[in-house]
């Protein structure tokens, strides 16, 4: 596995917004924020499969880092206790006219 460096952080930042790192002990990966079409599936995915929101976005969104964190069922459910806390939902009100 190539060590990422602060330097392919920052290309991240530039090209995807935000970064998100994933770590457990020594091990790190890095996922870009899921866009809306992604969300879309994995939320699909959820209601047929509960793990298959998690391997959705950990597919679409993945941009390196040590494998193990999505290929080891333990750290994959830890992933998945995560990944809520990265989507981000405006306080939208709605006013009747």
């Amino acid at each position: 596995m190539p060590k990422i460096t602060a330097k392919q952080i920052q290309e991240w930042k530039k090209q995807y917004g935000d970064i998100y790192e994933l770590s457990a002990g020594d091990k790190k990966a890095y996922i870009k924020h899921p866009d809306r079409q992604t969300l879309s599936f994995a939320m699909a995915e959820a209601q047929t499969n509960p793990l298959g929101y998690t391997e959705v976005i950990l597919d679409n969104c993945w941009l390196g880092g040590d494998e193990a964190l999505r290929e080891d069922d333990a750290y994959f459910l830890g992933i998945s206790k995560q990944l809520d806390d990265i989507i981000e939902i405006a306080d939208v009100k709605l006013k009747k006219l």
